[in-house]
């Protein structure tokens, strides 16, 4: 079964109209056919014409845009009304070492990954304060708390934006807006397959990953019941704990774990 068909229950009761970037593949396109069967006004956008045609015919309102084209803001701020809840799963990934990293991944991770969302967050939060309330959810990773060989760039770029995100939930907390991040483990998508064309890091961790079902478990629940954070699998708090006393012992395990071809 993939991820086209799979169901998660939905724990919302109140209609919202929900912004979700990254809606064609993974986790964001779950999230959007979830909560769109769930009778909310779901706007979607990503870069796959063909699955933003599917759930056009399903009844969602879709937006095509690359993020990492300065265009596609444009064209998406005419097009979207200001959302009661925004939720930021666009990303992409290169798992190198960092003298095999081109320097245009480099680019689009952090322009994806960092940039698009700061962008896309300022609009909508100057929107959400003229309304006095909304809710602005990151889907970041645990990378952006432990680093581990390989992911050197894509770690920096999320914890870039756990960092932008700590700063603008105090800014915007006397306006109403709740700001959440959603901080999972590696999850069982087409995203680690993109990202790391040998196959090695899905084999290494094989046993320890996510599915999609419980990320966009976690995502809906925070909807209907804003949060600060939420890691995933809850075990990752301790790891982050760990690795804030203990640095070095973490790092020593995760090189030992990672490093090998």
């Amino acid at each position: 079964m993939n991820d086209e068909t799979r169901k998660v229950f939905c724990y919302m009761t109140k209609r919202k109209k929900i912004f979700i970037t990254g809606a064609t593949s993974g986790v964001g396109l779950l999230l959007a056919k979830n909560l769109h069967a769930a009778e909310h006004e779901i706007w979607a956008s990503g870069r796959n014409v063909e699955v933003l045609e599917h759930l056009d015919e399903l009844g969602l309102h879709t937006i095509q845009a690359d993020l990492a084209e300065e265009q596609s803001f444009e064209d998406l701020f005419q097009m979207m009304e200001t959302p009661d809840t925004l939720v930021l799963c666009a990303g992409v990934g290169t798992f190198a070492y960092l003298s095999e990293l081109e320097e245009k991944d480099m680019t689009q991770m952090m322009h994806v990954n960092v940039i698009a969302p700061m962008i896309l967050t300022k609009y909508f939060a100057e929107k959400m304060k003229e309304r006095g309330s909304g809710h602005i959810i990151f889907v970041a990773s645990q990378a952006g708390k432990v680093a581990t060989p390989k992911a050197s760039v894509y770690a920096a770029s999320k914890h870039a934006i756990l960092g932008f995100a700590n700063s603008v939930r105090m800014e915007l907390k006397a306006y109403g807006i709740q700001v959440t991040t959603i901080n999972p483990g590696p999850i069982d998508t087409p995203f680690l397959d993109l990202a790391d064309l040998t196959g090695n890091y899905r084999d290494k961790l094989s046993k320890h990953l996510l599915s999609p079902e419980k990320v966009v478990e976690a995502i809906i629940k925070t909807i209907e019941h804003p949060v600060r954070e939420v890691d995933l699998p809850s075990y990752m708090s301790l790891t982050s704990k760990l690795y804030a006393i203990f640095p070095k012992t973490v790092e020593t395990l995760g090189k030992s774990f990672f490093n090998k071809k």
